[in-house]
């Protein structure tokens, strides 16, 4: 499944993903899988619906969803590069992520996000209605 705007394409094909690119800025980059290892980031694409932004032929951008595909999604790992912000990518990203047919039953989406709630609750996103429902097993520093 692609779009095709008139900045950028957006796509699930696996055989286009950068693999190296995408792990770079999550290992290098990000601040919530700073350091994954190799083989634990490529196990996680392997087990995802896996959304890859590209403009000029290039990956600038990515995102994520682990899910059952029928009632619940986890949207993960989502951005855009540093040198590609502020044009509306991420916009079409999550319009593009949010209109996938796989997730078109989902009852319960859920992320996690530092700094970027204004973007995701222009698609729905809210604070949790009932936290003291929702539990966790974390490890602070899975990667060393």
């Amino acid at each position: 499944m692609s779009i095709f705007t008139p900045m950028i394409e957006i796509t699930t094909d696996r055989t286009r993903l950068d693999h190296f690119y995408v792990h770079q800025y999550l290992n290098k980059t990000s601040y919530w899988a700073a350091g994954i290892p190799l083989d634990i980031f490529e196990q996680s694409i392997k087990n995802s619906i896996c959304f890859s932004v590209f403009k000029d032929q290039k990956q600038i951008g990515f995102a994520r969803v682990v899910t059952d595909k029928a009632t619940f999604a986890y949207l993960s790992d989502v951005f855009i590069d540093d040198h590609h912000r502020g044009h509306g990518y991420s916009k079409e990203l999550m319009t593009f992520v949010k209109s996938h047919p796989d997730l078109q039953t989902i009852r319960r989406w859920m992320l996690m996000t530092r700094n970027a709630h204004g973007l995701y609750e222009q698609f729905g996103f809210t604070p949790m209605k009932k936290p003291e429902i929702a539990m966790e097993i974390r490890s602070e520093n899975p990667y060393g």
